[in-house]
């Protein structure tokens, strides 16, 4: 079976590239690179796409438990600012935009005791912190120290560039560790100490000095949003991204090669496999750790995220008991879980498909889960772990399949400081343009923004214009 995951332009399915035409060099087949290739050929330039692995589509792929297609990496995308809806519609996917069930998630405390999460809130920053369901959460002492501390003056803690020391300025530590660091976390894989507040809420510490406190701030941008969801993923799972821009990067002539390493360039080549290729430009779409490697420098040593998928049978799963998943605060002891997803409740139209099963979705980190770790120990953690989060007993028999898949965490770097302020910089690699997570921040509306500016960028310095735009 045709699969576009694994498919290569190169072959009779796809017309050869121009002549010509000025070439460009992408290096990474993730959606950044797949992303940054589309648009490069679209504004008339000739895109050789280097892939390193056996498949495109990095961290969004799919794979197969149990006899059901699931998503085998991200299965939703932010919705704010419309960025990936109008590029998925541009792909003839619009459509088939879905929103997550409405129940929201919940949150697994330290202590063991688990509830729902604030549904007025922005990244589990409180937008009342008279609300119910946030006094359940931080308690009436530590909604207290919140309310005395947002009450200075809006300068002090607008300075402050990393989201740990921001909260902490303003709301205190109950807020930072109960409800931002699991809902922050869960995202970005990483602690709010190691992200910056511009990268991961544009616009909320402008909007503190404008309204005054931080709450008011979290309103404002929340009444600034679309009607819906903050996320929203596709019908038939976000995979089908890849598979649209795979056949787009086909018909537009794009060559891709697999399986095809590179082992050095610079701003104007690219060797791979033993062979030098020299190119008006070349675009870099892979982590940092690899950056690194092709800059000759060493690499920091990168954490691991393993996902791990269960398809259950179980009734008492039916009434999704805590929502679409739960996310974990630092310092729970009795599960190693950080997060997990009851896709089966999130996504209606995935429980249409599974026969009265669920689909669960736990993510681990390193060094609590390395690729080092037995299969038979990972899959008895991720069942007794689900229960737990869950709060239903599940029997290891009921599970008819489960998978892991990894990858590699981003590079943690602090965000404190004024050389720590280039969190999310990369190793340098003079005149080579640099797209995707490592650059532009992890989800795909963060990465699909650059990639686009960063092909357009490529363009307005005269890449291309020796042919016309192919779109």
């Amino acid at each position: 079976m045709y699969d576009p995951l694994r498919a290569s332009s190169v072959g009779s399915e796809s017309p050869a590239p121009a002549a010509g035409r000025a070439l460009v060099v992408v290096v990474g087949g993730g959606v950044a690179g797949l992303v940054t290739a589309r648009e490069l050929a679209r504004g008339g330039a000739r895109v050789l796409l280097l892939e390193a692995s056996g498949r495109l589509g990095g961290e969004v792929g799919r794979h197969t438990v149990a006899g059901i297609d699931l998503d085998s990496g991200a299965e939703s995308f932010a919705t704010r600012g419309g960025t990936v809806a109008a590029y998925l519609a541009d792909l003839g996917l619009g459509d088939d935009i879905v929103l997550p069930d409405g129940r929201g998630a919940w949150v697994h405390q330290a202590d063991g005791e688990a509830f729902p999460l604030p549904r007025t809130g922005l990244l589990g920053i409180p937008g009342d912190l008279a609300d119910p369901d946030v006094l359940r959460v931080i308690g009436a002492d530590g909604a207290a120290i919140a309310a005395r501390l947002d009450a200075q003056p809006a300068e002090v803690g607008a300075d402050e560039i990393a989201v740990g020391p921001f909260i902490r300025a303003r709301m205190g530590d109950a807020v930072l560790d109960r409800l931002v660091t699991p809902i922050v976390g869960g995202v970005h894989s990483r602690h709010p100490d190691d992200l910056l507040v511009d990268r991961v809420s544009p616009g909320l510490r402008r909007a503190l000095l404008r309204e005054g406190s931080l709450t008011a701030a979290v309103l404002s941008l929340r009444a600034l949003a679309p009607a819906g969801s903050a996320v929203a993923g596709l019908r038939g799972g976000n995979a089908r991204l890849v598979d649209a821009l795979v056949s787009d990067l086909a018909r537009l002539g794009v060559e891709t090669r697999l399986d095809a390493p590179v082992s050095a360039l610079d701003a104007s080549s690219v060797t791979v496999g033993g062979e030098w290729l020299v190119a008006d430009a070349v675009v870099l779409a892979v982590g940092e750790g690899a950056g690194r490697a092709l800059a000759g420098r060493a690499s920091s040593a990168a954490g691991l995220i393993t996902l791990v998928t269960l398809v259950v049978r179980e009734p008492a799963l039916d009434g999704g008991p805590r929502g679409t998943g739960v996310l974990v605060a630092p310092g729970a002891l009795d599960v190693r879980a950080k997060a997990l997803t009851h896709a089966t409740v999130k996504w209606p139209w995935l429980a249409e498909r599974t026969g009265g099963r669920h689909v669960l979705r736990l993510s681990y980190d390193s060094p609590v889960v390395e690729r080092s770790t037995p299969d038979a120990e990972l899959r008895a953690v991720a069942i007794a772990d689900a229960g737990v989060l869950l709060g239903v007993a599940l029997d290891p028999d009921r599970v008819d399949g489960w998978a892991r898949v990894a990858w590699d965490a981003p590079l943690t770097t602090p965000a404190t400081g004024a050389e720590e302020a280039r969190v999310g910089s990369v190793t340098p690699l003079d005149g080579v343009r640099r797209v995707g997570g490592a650059v532009a921040g992890r989800g795909l509306a963060s990465v699909i923004a650059q990639s686009r500016a960063t092909a357009a960028a490529v363009l307005s310095d005269g890449v291309g214009h020796l042919a016309a735009p192919s779109d």
